[in-house]
């Protein structure tokens, strides 16, 4: 008895193992949350014009402050990043290696806003300071402090300022 290996069925088990191959790494990358990412939260802005609610995830190691919204190619409305910068001081940030345009809005200890780096520069290395002692930095996409009203002395609802 002798035994033939069908090359036409060996290149199709081939090709087949290429694409299944293919699947797993998409289904996966499908399925995972971004290298950093972490669970989000809700995070109130009381504007003259009413509530306004984010939801937000959080930058609270140094690993995570460095990268922020670095590489992101979007930030939906409503979404943002809260650095947590405990204890109060003052903060530098920066645009680089960040694709979308964002609003920076610092917040004091207490919770409300103490300055609001409208429209920043994608991929800038330019230093945007707090310009004074700040708890916490919200970065949403750039427009949404016009959009919604939102100006410094507004207060930030959120359990990182003994609110929410």
């Amino acid at each position: 008895m002798r035994f033939a290996i069908n090359p036409d069925r060996d290149a199709v088990w081939s090709v087949a193992k290429g694409w299944l191959a293919v699947i797993l790494v998409v289904a996966f990358a499908v399925a995972s949350p971004p290298v950093g990412a972490a669970s989000f939260q809700p995070l109130e802005i009381v504007t003259r014009n009413g509530v306004q609610v984010f939801s937000v995830e959080m930058a609270t190691t140094e690993q995570e402050k460095q990268t922020g919204l670095m590489y992101r190619k979007e930030l939906a409305d409503g979404k943002g990043m809260l650095f947590d910068f405990n204890p109060e001081q003052e903060v530098s940030m920066w645009m680089k290696n960040t694709f979308v345009s964002l609003d920076m809005i610092f917040i004091r200890a207490d919770g409300r806003i103490l300055r609001i780096a409208e429209n920043t520069e994608p991929m800038s290395t330019r230093i945007i300071s707090s310009q004074g002692p700040a708890r916490a930095v919200l970065e949403v996409v750039a427009g949404t402090a016009q959009k919604y009203g939102i100006r410094p002395g507004d207060r930030v609802g959120h359990p990182l300022f003994g609110s929410k």
